[in-house]
């Protein structure tokens, strides 16, 4: 967890540094015009809009939570968004490739594109779902007021990003080395920061990747289900699959608490903060139950 006691000075101070590199609405060719910004997924494109305020319009691209993100598809409408885009947001690692094609055909000349994965360290074996550490999204606010000259809406966000980690910290004290189990790696970068083991991951990797997992990978989940060697199961509610559906419905056999999450910012979350305090809020009811019990 970051300390907040000098970080609007820290803000400050790295703002400063890279003003050279700024992108406002005074250096356009009318002052009436707001900075074009296209975010590839939605939560990306909602800090944006925190962090830019009336200064930008934002477009995400990839908006439906209903929507399975693996089966996307850009259309000519999206082409034209990326073109036309002063900034572009993407989270990288392979996740939404399909911009990259976008990125490299003819567009705004001065375009500036903000890479999500360039933010965090580079593993041989790079989780994709980078939202999902809140410290990751935190470093994009920072890199977005840098760029839109917004130093107050960067000290903003980090202000409201506080509840967030103040459940985090209450989640790792209160639930230490908790063991958990997922359908997909989602919700897997959250779990990491919360100090949590999580199980299955060859099992999750092949479902993300929508290849068939091996029989022992499903051999070896079911038996963990049965045994309880897992307080917790998260399942992407986005994406149906039979073998998913089916472990789901092992663990409430033998009383595993089944919790869903997104990859997708919801629409009934006004902001990215609220969207993943709500999810531990979840997190956190479903583990008080169980101790209760």
């Amino acid at each position: 967890m970051r300390t907040n006691a000098l970080l609007p000075i820290v803000i400050l101070w790295v703002l400063a540094l890279a003003s050279h590199a700024s992108l406002t609405t005074e250096h356009r060719d009318s002052s009436s015009q707001r900075v074009r910004i296209v975010a590839a997924e939605n939560f990306y494109g909602n800090i944006a809009e925190q962090i830019g305020g009336k200064g930008v319009v934002v477009v995400s691209i990839m908006n439906n939570p209903n929507q399975d993100p693996h089966e996307f598809q850009p259309s000519a409408a999206t082409a034209k968004d990326v073109a036309d885009a002063d900034i572009v947001i993407k989270n990288g690692v392979g996740y939404d490739s399909w911009i990259d094609k976008l990125i490299a055909t003819k567009g705004n000349p001065n375009r500036i594109v903000i890479t999500v994965a360039d933010f965090v360290k580079k593993e041989p074996k790079q989780n994709p779902h980078l939202w999902y550490n809140p410290e990751t999204t935190l470093l994009l606010a920072d890199k977005l007021a840098q760029v839109l000259k917004t130093p107050s809406a960067a000290i903003a966000f980090h202000e409201e990003m506080k509840p967030l980690f103040e459940k985090m910290t209450f989640l790792k004290k209160q639930y230490p080395k908790l063991s958990v189990t997922a359908t997909e790696p989602l919700f897997t970068p959250m779990a990491n920061v919360l100090g949590w083991k999580v199980l299955h991951e060859g099992y999750q990797w092949a479902i993300m990747n929508e290849t068939e997992p091996s029989f022992q990978q499903i051999v070896d989940y079911q038996e963990s289900l049965k045994n309880r060697k897992v307080s917790l199961l998260f399942y992407n509610s986005q994406v149906a699959n039979p073998s998913t559906v089916q472990l789901q419905g092992l663990a409430k056999k033998y009383h595993i608490s089944v919790i869903g999450v997104t990859e997708l910012q919801p629409s009934n979350a006004p902001t990215y903060q609220s969207w993943m305090l709500s999810q531990l809020n979840d997190v956190e009811r479903v583990l008080a139950k169980q101790n209760h019990n």
